[in-house]
């Protein structure tokens, strides 16, 4: 890897720089103008390492969910069924809340290519490794893992935007019991093998 003179700017430094950047002032904001400013140097130094804001953005989107899996993958390993499910989403809430931008980030659009390449075919994986615990065959098991997706991401984004902070009961009561409830659809789904006569 190449630097540039006293900073020592690295591709990996600056998506890694641009990632906190994203937890502390959110990812829209991590621009390559703004890294510059971080670093002391001009924007165009920047680009002999990132293309521009949009490849920033999309290298700190694959980081973000390369990080996440890895978080995943280590959670759920030797787990089976609902404890799988409960240790899959407390590691991807306990992500969100710790990373805020990062979590955003692992939701930017990739292009084809990149989303191929990308962590997002592990956690796709690991989703679905979960759902065998429940029997559910295509097309149930598809449909299983858009409703854990669209409910974790949903409520995170809930959660870290504030919107469950001035009513009760707290966020994680609510984080237990939903979990409780998701467990039981996926035993019940509506055409899976065990929620046949």
């Amino acid at each position: 890897m190449t630097g540039t003179g006293r900073v020592g700017l690295t591709t990996e430094r600056l998506v890694r720089a641009g990632a906190d950047l994203a937890d502390e002032i959110g990812f829209e904001q991590a621009t390559p103008a703004e890294l510059a400013r971080r670093f002391g140097v001009k924007t165009a130094s920047l680009y002999s390492h990132v293309k521009n804001a949009h490849d920033l953005k999309t290298r700190i989107a694959l980081l973000a969910l390369e990080e996440l899996a890895d978080q995943v993958s280590a959670a759920v390993a030797g787990r089976a069924g609902k404890d799988a499910l409960t240790a899959f989403a407390n590691a991807y809430r306990d992500y969100a809340l710790k990373h805020p931008g990062r979590f955003v980030a692992a939701r930017f659009r990739l292009d084809p290519e990149a989303a191929a390449a990308s962590a997002g075919v592990r956690h796709a994986q690991m989703t679905r490794a979960i759902l065998r615990g429940y029997d559910l065959a295509e097309p149930h098991q598809t449909h299983a893992v858009r409703l854990l997706g669209s409910v974790f991401s949903g409520f995170v984004g809930l959660e870290t935007a504030g919107g469950f902070d001035h009513s009760a009961p707290d966020a994680q009561t609510s984080w237990t019991e939903i979990l409780v409830a998701l467990d039981a659809l996926l035993r019940a789904w509506p055409g899976a093998p065990a929620s046949r006569p």
